[in-house]
């Protein structure tokens, strides 16, 4: 089994080469925001600890914890987002991997992992390669003033603390460019397959 690893910053379109991996190559496609959801629904590992660290206020009355009450606590308060890293991180990773490790047993032939802080958190480590989705700063700043409602100087602070682009090409494999000529990414992604044609 092949396993890729996605990173890009913000803005940069990564849903849509995940979208496409899967559609035409029957990729399993995990992301780690998607997972950081579920490690936080009532049952899984990282429920009680976030309310043990947030206070039960954070409930909600169908008892789901209340995501935009903590993302307002560790809003200029570093110390709270870093003991909720501190939980959250690392159940996502064992999420993954687990996840990775069911869908070798079935078979599968290719599995895309995407995560935000993908160099940071060394996602790396178990992925065959990574890929970066790189684009330009003004189309990732159109993109999220579009799709997100951000104002310009909003976007330009969210693009601002992410890594830049040098690190993000230090640090992968392989590059895709994706400025919104979607034959041009397609072909790309497709070249980025068959460099390792074990699929």
């Amino acid at each position: 089994m092949r396993t890729i690893g996605i990173t890009g910053g913000v803005g940069a379109g990564k849903s849509t080469v995940l979208a496409y991996l899967e559609e035409k190559y029957n990729a399993f496609v995990i992301q780690a925001d998607e997972v950081g959801h579920i490690v936080m629904e009532p049952g899984q590992a990282c429920y009680q600890p976030v309310i043990d660290l947030f206070g039960k206020e954070v409930i909600k009355n169908d008892k789901t914890i209340d995501r935009k009450r903590v993302s307002d606590v560790v809003f200029g308060q570093p110390v709270f987002l870093t003991r909720l890293n501190g939980i959250i991180h690392p159940a996502v990773k064992q999420y993954i991997l687990k996840s990775l490790e069911e869908q070798k047993r079935k078979g599968r032939k290719l599995c895309i992992v995407e995560a935000a802080l993908f160099l940071e958190e060394h996602y790396q480590d178990f992925c065959d390669e990574v890929w970066y989705i790189y684009t330009d700063e003004e189309v990732r700043i159109q993109r999220l003033m579009e799709s997100r409602g951000y104002t310009r100087e909003k976007s330009l602070g969210i693009i601002g603390n992410q890594a830049s682009e040098a690190y993000f090409r230090a640090h992968t494999d392989y590059v895709i460019e994706n400025n919104g000529d979607l034959e041009k990414t397609w072909k790309q992604i497709d070249e980025g397959v068959r460099r390792n044609e074990t699929l």
